[in-house]
């Protein structure tokens, strides 16, 4: 007899389970669960859609069940709850999925667990929301704004707070929509192997639908490519991925053939293979990081990428040895990383997302990082998060107790907008007024 086919439902909540128990990452889950059940097109695409919808709204999903269930949430075993949570989200935000397949399959599902008590919890509530005229309703603003943006976009409230507070609540909602469904994908090309027209042209060959960027002339929008690693342009190393802030990152710190160059926080690499790039593989570009398996990522990249000016090593960003000093310095630090929050939906969830150490941390490693500027050299601060203590206060204090720095002014390039008022040497990207992540940069020279 044949090996029965794994139910993509199925498939989907062990994903789901693991996130929400062993804290994976919701991609490398997704991705090892397609490839360890050889799910084809339709249900790789239903389980991703599933998943990443699930864990983007569970915030709303949760309100939802509270409306429906005499449980409390709390008390709702975990199991149970994200089956709760699937069966809530193919009813109301899969249009394809009829309401008899939601509510069964979730009820089937339940008892595959062996939820045997739940089945019955589980298919009351699904089966009183298909009968509801109206199957929720949101909190009313004119109460609790905080609350009724919280539901509405499935943020956390911490977040809804420091968003309208810090950028003003116009901008803040246009932010947190911006956040719902798969980010854009974005490629920079590799200028050490190949031409934009050449890798369009292979990309194209297998289906891969590509547009220009028209603020960086070597970078790409893709769509429609399936797992990326699998092209053959990827694997002959003509393109890595890499969101466009993080390529503006790299257009701003301006590497140059024969500079040398500090990426002190370098892994997972996107930022020093652009600008090896940049220097047209010419003169020394030291990365670092804390950890072995980040350098590997690192050193197998710029292998794949024909790199060769490239020294991956181990250090301490806060603490670590001296260096050399250096025309370039990049320093993307460790961050809360709510500008990717559509790459993580994961962590939405959360209502702890601000650590209120890490501006601590960051500031420690730009003032460790700035003494080995060459004069005349170029630092840049970055972050892919939207917070100003991690970014705009932490660079308005290093030049308070750095007088011998200024910033450098920043002119955004085409189709990118700033998102707040700021001095002209930062820059604040966010979703709706750039179409990048969210991502901070302060650009700083010492004459």
């Amino acid at each position: 007899m044949g090996k029965t086919m794994p139910n993509p439902r199925t498939v989907a909540f062990q994903i789901l389970l693991k996130v929400e128990q062993d804290g994976a990452y919701s991609n490398l889950a997704l991705n090892h669960a397609i490839r360890e059940n050889k799910l084809g097109g339709v249900d790789s695409a239903f389980v991703s859609a599933l998943v990443y919808g699930v864990l983007e709204r569970a915030v709303t999903l949760d309100y939802i069940i509270k409306q429906y269930s005499k449980i409390p949430l709390r008390k709702i075993e975990t199991k149970t709850k994200l089956i709760l949570r699937m069966g809530i989200y193919q009813l109301l935000f899969m249009d394809k999925v009829p309401d008899s397949a939601a509510v069964n399959e979730s009820v089937n599902l339940a008892k595959k667990q062996r939820l045997n008590q739940s089945a019955g919890f589980i298919n009351g509530v699904l089966r009183s929301i298909t009968r509801a005229e109206t199957p929720y309703r949101l909190p009313e603003k004119d109460k609790d704004a905080v609350y009724y943006y919280s539901v509405k976009y499935a943020v956390p409230q911490s977040l809804v707070r420091l968003w309208t507070q810090s950028y003003g609540e116009a901008n803040a909602e246009k932010l947190m929509a911006s956040l719902s469904g798969r980010p854009q994908l974005y490629v920079r090309v590799n200028t050490l192997k190949t031409d934009k027209a050449a890798l369009r042209a292979a990309l194209e060959a297998q289906g891969v639908v590509c547009e220009d960027v028209p603020a960086l002339p070597n970078a790409l929008r893709l769509s429609h490519t399936g797992a990326v690693e699998r092209l053959s342009a990827y694997k002959d190393g003509l393109f890595h991925v890499q969101d466009l802030s993080s390529q503006l990152c790299v257009d701003f710190l301006s590497p140059k053939p024969r500079d040398v160059m500090l990426d002190i926080c370098a892994a997972p690499g996107g930022k020093s293979f652009t600008a090896a790039q940049y220097m047209q593989n010419r003169g020394k570009l030291y990365a670092f990081d804390l950890f072995d398996h980040k350098l590997r990522l690192l050193r197998d990249g710029a292998q794949r990428l024909g790199i060769s000016v490239l020294l991956a090593s181990k250090r301490d960003g806060a603490a670590g040895a001296a260096l050399p000093l250096a025309d370039k310095i990049l320093c993307d630090v460790p961050c809360s990383g709510l500008g990717i929050l559509s790459r993580k939906p994961e962590i939405r969830a959360k209502e702890d997302l601000l650590p209120s150490d890490l501006p601590d941390l960051q500031y420690q490693i730009l003032c460790r990082s700035a003494q080995y500027l060459a004069s005349g050299g170029t630092l840049v601060y970055s972050t892919c998060t939207l917070n100003p203590a991690e970014n705009g206060e932490n660079a308005r204090r290093f030049l308070r107790e750095h007088p011998d720095f200024r910033g450098v002014p920043l002119t955004p390039p085409d189709g990118v907008a700033r998102a707040i008022e700021e001095n002209a040497w930062e820059l604040t990207l966010m979703p709706h007024t750039a179409g990048t992540d969210g991502f901070y940069i302060a650009v700083f020279t010492k004459p």
